[in-house]
């Protein structure tokens, strides 16, 4: 059966805690509310499971990490057969003892994993100390065919590379989801907190016009970490349609469950009027894959 031209997606806002099994509730409870206004594809924040344990460089905290399939998918499984709707749900991945990723699982709507994606940029900020739990993805830029479309899921810190996006555009993806868990050094917010979040939503509306897809990011909210200190989550979650144009947009501070249309004709008379993809000189990109071109 072909996928239909024009479809629902869902994006779930959240607060996380420390208890991972309310997390998941809240996760399904968000899936079920956006599946029964339409959504036939719902994507979760970064890591939903738990609270951003990246603050921190804890040895201990591995022991939050689990197989794929394992516990987060057998219990999304059957969320996705009850709605019908495809899942995008972020793992952290327990590959092999030592061997840790930051995974997207997408579960189409029989409950099937259909694919996986390993975060491949891994970031190493001040409370963000991902290169210690994560190791690099190795499966590429993917796009994957479900029951409502061909979607690409990257993850977080991939969402300000134009290249993340484009190799998932060209394999085919008409949705790029990006599970997210970005937020303000509260000290920062008052000075560069404004500027933080455009920068973010601008870099996503680019690759959706450059590559004339959706695009469709999803943020946690709430402070996580230390009293006088942690990350402020900025919610904000959005999407937009392959003109940049944002169709739907979260609050900075609430849980939300977002819907809004994919319409394949505008993708397609996007793209026939803006033909990016087709006046690509690929002849000439190839120092593109150089470190740097200079020094």
């Amino acid at each position: 059966m072909s996928a239909p031209r024009r479809f629902s997606i869902g994006l779930v806002q959240m607060r996380c805690t420390a208890d991972t099994a309310a997390n998941l509730e809240r996760a399904i409870a968000g899936i079920r509310e956006a599946a029964g206004r339409g959504a036939r594809i719902v994507c979760l924040p970064e890591l939903f499971r738990s609270q951003y344990f990246c603050q921190q460089e804890d040895a201990a905290l591995f022991d939050l990490a689990e197989p794929i399939p394992g516990p987060t998918t057998h219990a999304l499984a059957p969320v996705a057969r009850e709605t019908k709707a495809v899942i995008v749900a972020s793992v952290f991945e327990r590959r092999a003892a030592g061997v840790y990723h930051n995974t997207a699982v997408v579960l189409d709507a029989d409950g099937e994993v259909r694919g996986l994606y390993r975060k491949m940029h891994i970031p190493d900020d001040p409370l963000f100390y991902e290169k210690f739990y994560f190791t690099p993805g190795d499966l590429g830029f993917r796009a994957f065919d479900t029951a409502a479309g061909r979607i690409g899921t990257l993850v977080c810190w991939d969402q300000w590379y134009p290249e993340a996006a484009r190799l998932t555009a060209l394999s085919g993806a008409d949705v790029l989801f990006y599970p997210t868990a970005i937020g303000w050094h509260p000290r920062e917010k008052a000075e560069t907190g404004a500027a933080q979040v455009s920068a973010w939503q601008t870099m996503q509306r680019a690759h959706a016009i450059a590559n004339g897809v959706y695009v469709a990011a999803v943020n946690r909210v709430g402070h996580e970490g230390a009293a006088d200190g942690g990350i402020e989550f900025w919610g904000g979650s959005f999407v937009c349609d392959p003109f940049g144009v944002v169709v739907a947009e979260a609050s900075q501070t609430a849980e939300e469950v977002l819907v809004a249309e994919v319409d394949l004709a505008r993708q397609e008379d996007v793209r026939r009027n803006w033909p990016f993809l087709r006046d690509r000189r690929i002849d000439a990109y190839a120092p593109i894959t150089k470190r740097l071109l200079v020094g």
